[in-house]
């Protein structure tokens, strides 16, 4: 089609032109002239006997379709080198996206920084020969991650802001600690307690419930309804670490149990 409309833009270029010359001075007009416009069928053969190598000698093709790629990064190109030279500044290192995924490449003291600057360290994957999970100690501690605080005791599950670099089964240290307490102390941070860890296993990467986003303008015809499912991450809390645990005392009522059994066991 575009071959086509290139020809058909020749051959008007070409009746101009010839309509010209009848207006010239009479020694031109003496020349011989071509009163007929050459006709080009819709199946012109005349590219494809010409070979591929000069094919874009004769004729230069300028497209500007949406679906031309080239056409697109040739002009953002452009638009970045203008912006350079207006700006006077190049973009940095870290800003740097890779082209593949279309997301920025941390390095490994990035995401330690990062890391520790929303409250959180990753240590490891977690193994089978691990045992994380203990039984319920009465113990809590109040926590930071990103700008939400959880007052946690091990074994219990808690939804924070998704964390960017931990993978699922991922061994993470919590060090942002607010408080610590027991049924004998209590420990309070200025704002954080150094000495004092949480260590907790993420389980699960997963989406929030949907909240829809209406925005109105009353007499303007601005109506705008938007949804949002935020992204979260399931962490499950294994220890909490900095404070003395006090022995749970064993119920009397068990080993009372415990005889009476005994007792009924005895034949007669």
């Amino acid at each position: 089609m575009a071959q086509r409309r290139v020809f058909q833009t020749l051959a008007r270029q070409y009746s101009s032109f010839s309509l010209s010359l009848k207006t010239l001075n009479p020694l031109l007009q003496s020349l011989p002239r071509i009163t007929q416009i050459p006709h080009f069928p819709q199946t012109f053969n005349l590219i494809s006997s010409i070979s591929a190598s000069n094919q874009h000698t004769l004729f230069t093709i300028t497209r500007h379709f949406s679906s031309n790629r080239s056409d697109d990064s040739e002009d953002s190109e452009d638009y970045d080198d203008d912006e350079e030279d207006e700006m006077g500044e190049s973009l940095d290192e870290d800003d740097v996206v890779s082209g593949s995924s279309g997301k920025r490449e941390y390095t490994p003291e990035e995401k330690e920084s990062e890391a520790a600057a929303i409250g959180y360290k990753v240590v490891g994957p977690l193994e089978r020969s691990d045992r994380v999970f203990k039984d319920y100690e009465p113990v809590f501690a109040v926590i930071q991650i990103g700008s939400h605080q959880f007052k946690v005791s091990n074994g219990d599950c808690v939804y924070a802001e998704k964390l960017k670099f931990c993978e699922v089964h991922d061994k993470i240290i919590l060090n942002k600690v607010l408080m610590l307490g027991s049924p004998t102390q209590t420990l309070i941070g200025r704002p954080i307690l150094p000495d004092a860890t949480v260590r907790a296993v993420v389980e699960e990467h997963a989406l929030d419930a949907k909240v829809i986003i209406f925005k109105k303008k009353r007499r303007k015809n601005y109506r705008r309804t938007k949804g949002h499912r935020q992204e979260l991450t399931k962490i499950r809390i294994t220890d909490i670490q900095g404070i003395e645990k006090p022995v749970m005392p064993v119920p009397e009522k068990t080993k009372k149990a415990v005889k009476e059994v005994e007792k009924v066991a005895v034949p007669a």
